[in-house]
C-alpha cells in the first residue's frame, strides 16, 4: 500500500532546518549514535571512495549515523554506477549506428539517468542538494536560534 502524503522527516533534520512548520518535535524518536558506520567490504571501488570523502562531512553535521549504512551505501554505489555511465557516455559518445543504419542511443545514457535519479533522492535524505541544505540551518550547540522558548527547549532535548 503506497504512503500518503510526505514522507515524514527526521526530527534531527526537522532541527537543523529550524522547524519550518513549527509543528511539535517528536521527543520519543530514537536517536542513534552520531557516529559513522563502517565502510561495507563489498561496494565497489569508487563507491568506496566516495564514502571517504563524504563520511566525516555527514557525521559531523549529524545526519549519518550508524544505523544510515544502508541508505549511504545506496547513495554511494549509485554514485559509482552514475560514475561509471558518465565516463562511457564521454569516451564513446552517447548515439551509434545501427548495422540497418539507424541512429540508436548507447544504453548506458539511460542507465546514467536512472543512477543520478536514485542519488538524488538519497542526497535529499542527507542534505546533499542545495535546495535541501537551504533548508538546514546549523547552530552553536546550545544557544537559541528562535524567538520561542519552547522551541529552544525541544531542540536541546
Amino acid at each position: 500500500m503506497a504512503q500518503r502524503g510526505r514522507r515524514p522527516k527526521p526530527t534531527a533534520l526537522k532541527v537543523l532546518e529550524g522547524n519550518p512548520g513549527k509543528r511539535p518535535l517528536n521527543v520519543n524518536e530514537p536517536k542513534p549514535g552520531k557516529k559513522a558506520p563502517k565502510c561495507p567490504t563489498w561496494l565497489e571501488p569508487e563507491a568506496k571512495k566516495e564514502w571517504r570523502r563524504m563520511t566525516k562531512t555527514l557525521e559531523q553535521i549529524g545526519v549519518l549515523t550508524k544505523v544510515d549504512a544502508a541508505a549511504f551505501a545506496g547513495y554511494c554505489q549509485a554514485y559509482a554506477r552514475w560514475k561509471e555511465a558518465e565516463e562511457f557516455l564521454t569516451k564513446h559518445g552517447t548515439i551509434f549506428k545501427t548495422p540497418s543504419g539507424y541512429i540508436q542511443q548507447v544504453p548506458q545514457v539511460s542507465i546514467a539517468q536512472t543512477y543520478l535519479k536514485i542519488m538524488k533522492d538519497f542526497c535529499s535524505e542527507f542534505g546533499l542538494t542545495p535546495a535541501s541544505r537551504t533548508r538546514i540551518s546549523i547552530g552553536v550547540e546550545g544557544t537559541a536560534n528562535t524567538d520561542d522558548p519552547m522551541e529552544d527547549i525541544l531542540r536541546m532535548v
